[in-house]
């Protein structure tokens, strides 16, 4: 038998999230001395202290109180996740999914995947917020996301992933760029060429190991964690890239043409994946959610770039 309610998870929930048990109470409908009650219960019934109270500053959680805490918003999320079901069975998907997405994905992708999920399951939000892998994985732990959707590069054992894509790089070239008339290029063409290096991870590991994988020795010229800035370097003649990611126009902001070159060596692909913390157990809507990225993503230009650019690039 439960010694704990989900009340009470709730309020202390609510109470990591606000950071002030005044709060806390007030998002729940609740009086502040009844969710003071109802943690200190939970403390007792845990044999752990949940949160250090800050005299006139609030309250923070401890070590254990993170842990479990994370732990119990996957909970609550599985409770309601029930209760929807319960609620629309027949009816569809229902609910609200918080997604972190790694900035340049978010970019590229965010708007298709939020736009198709919400045509096809109407009763379901997806809450979008793009970050840097390192966020986006931290959010995950505190169980600010219920997903992420980022590059299987380095993921540490404890995230699961669902991969939904393998995009092919391609070097950026300015488009006056001597060997900017090529069909494509080997990396071994770029050895003696300056580098601009999107300088973000997992980006920035996956792009200097295709260079090592190829026997090149960058020569590095810049590195930006901007995409827009890095195009707009490249559009310069300051340097070649490799990205993943590729906008539909091929001008900078500035106004200069650029070039996109698929690789001519057989190369490692950046894996898209869905990921989740390891120790927590996907809802519907979760798992909704992967199966419709792997299927959208196929529809999508998986090439990262359209076929009429592919075309235009083989003329």
């Amino acid at each position: 038998m439960l010694n704990f309610s989900l009340r009470q998870i709730e309020f202390a929930l609510a109470a990591l999230d606000l950071g002030t048990l005044a709060a806390a109470a007030a998002a729940c409908g609740a009086t502040q001395p009844s969710v003071s009650s109802a943690i200190r219960k939970l403390e007792q019934h845990l044999g752990i202290q949940l949160f250090i109270r800050h005299h006139a500053k609030g309250i923070s959680p401890t070590p254990q109180g993170a842990r479990f805490l994370a732990d119990a918003r996957s909970l609550m999320s599985q409770a309601k996740d029930l209760q929807q079901s319960a609620v629309v069975e027949g009816k569809g998907i229902a609910g609200t999914l918080h997604v972190g997405s790694y900035v340049t994905l978010a970019a590229m992708f965010a708007p298709r995947l939020i736009k198709g999920f919400q045509q096809t399951w109407p009763t379901a939000r997806l809450h979008f917020h793009e970050g840097v892998q390192e966020s986006l994985l931290d959010d995950l732990r505190h169980g600010r996301s219920d997903c992420a959707l980022i590059y299987n590069v380095n993921l540490p054992n404890d995230i699961v992933a669902t991969d939904v894509a393998h995009l092919k790089p391609y070097v950026l070239l300015p488009a006056k760029h001597p060997l900017s008339n090529r069909k494509s290029i080997s990396l071994k063409r770029l050895r003696d060429e300056p580098l601009v290096l999107l300088d973000i991870q997992p980006s920035r590991t996956y792009f200097l190991r295709l260079l090592e994988q190829a026997g090149v020795q960058p020569q590095s010229a810049f590195s930006t964690s901007s995409l827009e800035l890095l195009r707009g370097l490249v559009g310069q003649g300051l340097g070649y890239s490799i990205l993943v990611s590729r906008p539909r126009g091929d001008a900078t902001y500035d106004g200069e043409k650029l070039r996109a070159l698929p690789i001519s060596d057989t190369v490692e692909h950046a894996v898209v994946s869905v990921a989740r913390l390891k120790r927590s157990r996907p809802n519907q809507l979760l798992r909704t959610f992967e199966t419709y990225c792997s299927s959208a993503f196929k529809q999508f230009d998986s090439r990262t770039m359209s076929q009429k650019d592919s075309q235009k690039m083989q003329n």
